[in-house]
């Protein structure tokens, strides 16, 4: 897996202070696209597993990890993405995981593939659904389109059924706790 780019620090990319690997590579191909580059699987540079957690580790602000791309649930990349994922939970147990994809959480689970699955149970939050720019609004939080949600992946694993994130109610907790805590409230699937 190639990476397109690493942030050591982003308030952008999801709540709390994080940091942001964005993945080479993707399928979907969305017209409009903010990070069109990264859609080659060959742009970037060999993705330096250790030398990425290292930085993660040197850096005590943070309280989370996103995961972006490219298409980081892609077949390609998610194998990768998973191992990455657990060792940083290692390394750091208590952040909290965002990761952003153009598959919707539906399609994921409908793989029904051990790689996905487990990965799916690694993630805190998943901002899904590939980016339309007909529905393109530059006022929504951690999102591009509004086709586009931003999911509480273990309550919608556990509920079975789709919970989004309430961004309103997002609390982000700080001091010894690098844990972001949110509520949220359920919808139904569409």
């Amino acid at each position: 897996m190639n990476m397109a780019g690493f942030y050591d620090e982003s308030i952008s990319n999801g709540i709390g202070w994080r940091a942001v690997l964005f993945v080479s590579g993707c399928p979907q191909h969305c017209p409009g696209c903010h990070n069109k580059i990264a859609q080659d699987y060959n742009y970037g540079e060999k993705f330096d597993k250790q030398a990425i957690i290292d930085r993660i580790c040197e850096n005590s602000i943070l309280k989370g990890i996103t995961i972006s791309g490219g298409e980081p649930l892609c077949e390609q990349n998610i194998p990768e993405v998973l191992d990455f994922i657990k060792d940083v939970k290692k390394v750091r147990p208590n952040f909290n995981v965002w990761c952003y994809t153009g598959y919707t959480l539906e399609q994921l689970e409908d793989r029904n593939d051990s790689i996905t699955n487990e990965t799916l149970q690694n993630i805190d939050v998943l901002v899904d659904g590939r980016f339309v720019e007909e529905k393109k609004n530059p006022t929504l939080k951690f999102k591009g389109s509004e086709n586009q949600r931003i999911l509480d992946v273990q309550e919608c694993l556990k509920e079975h059924k789709i919970v989004q994130v309430a961004l309103w109610k997002l609390n982000v907790q700080l001091g010894t706790d690098p844990n972001c805590t949110f509520s949220s409230h359920k919808t139904k699937a569409i």
